[in-house]
């Protein structure tokens, strides 16, 4: 029932979660796809660039060793563990957000990754 709330809230919110994957398979010969495919951060699989989301550098910041994000008019911020230590082999700062509501709550976004681009 929750993944049906989230999906629904989603959607009117216009946050449709299968525009991000690669449904046409466009992303599919990229070099860098078995990458990403194995990117992995403390918090599990980042899945694949379609399921990222590549930040401005306006949209991100660091301060005091942690990162925060700006995603949807909100800053949100990054969790240790979700910052992937390998180096960023893509050279654009991402972020993998999971949208989800609590029961009765508003929509939130955890962030499952999130690479560091050229400013850090």
């Amino acid at each position: 029932m929750t993944f049906v709330a989230v999906f629904l809230g989603a959607r009117v919110l216009g946050l449709d979660p299968a525009l991000g994957r690669d449904l046409d398979g466009r992303f599919a010969n990229s070099p860098l796809h078995g990458w990403f495919e194995g990117l992995r951060s403390g918090r599990g699989p980042c899945c694949s660039d379609a399921d990222g989301r590549a930040l401005s550098d306006v949209d991100w910041e660091s301060k005091g060793g942690h990162y925060r994000v700006y995603i949807d008019g909100e800053w949100w911020d990054v969790p240790d563990e979700a910052v992937i230590k390998e180096p960023n082999r893509a050279g654009r700062t991402m972020v993998w957000p999971v949208y989800y509501s609590p029961q009765g709550g508003p929509l939130r976004i955890e962030i499952r990754c999130f690479m560091p681009g050229s400013m850090t």
